[in-house]
């Protein structure tokens, strides 16, 4: 986490946004920008369905609008949620996620194994 958090300050950004430019010393980082491009919102509130492009502005809502806190413990994983980044497919599991993933896309906005120009 610290070389990560170094990596942050370097001038040199290697992943850049193929949409604003904006550039990322993390792949996770740039892929996480992208949403807010794509429209990809894979986190959803299981009370009212809005949609969110990461983990920690959902739980943020449930706190602020639901006034359901989420209760961590240190260090404590949550559930791991994997996102067809093309399609915005989201799966608990790898088996389902490659599974979706080996079946293509013939439909949906991401067609061609890549994002639409901008």
């Amino acid at each position: 986490m610290l070389n990560r958090h170094r990596k942050s300050h370097s001038p040199v950004k290697r992943h850049l946004c193929r949409y604003c430019s904006k550039g990322f010393n993390d792949t996770f980082d740039l892929k996480r920008h992208l949403r807010t491009h794509t429209g990809i919102r894979p986190y959803r509130c299981c009370l009212c369905q809005k949609g969110f492009t990461q983990r920690c502005s959902l739980e943020s809502h449930l706190k602020k609008i639901h006034r359901i806190p989420q209760t961590y413990g240190y260090r404590e994983r949550r559930e791991k949620l994997f996102v067809c980044e093309q399609c915005g497919f989201t799966c608990g599991t790898s088996d389902e996620y490659y599974g979706h993933a080996g079946q293509g896309h013939s439909a949906g906005p991401y067609l061609g194994g890549g994002f639409p120009e901008p």
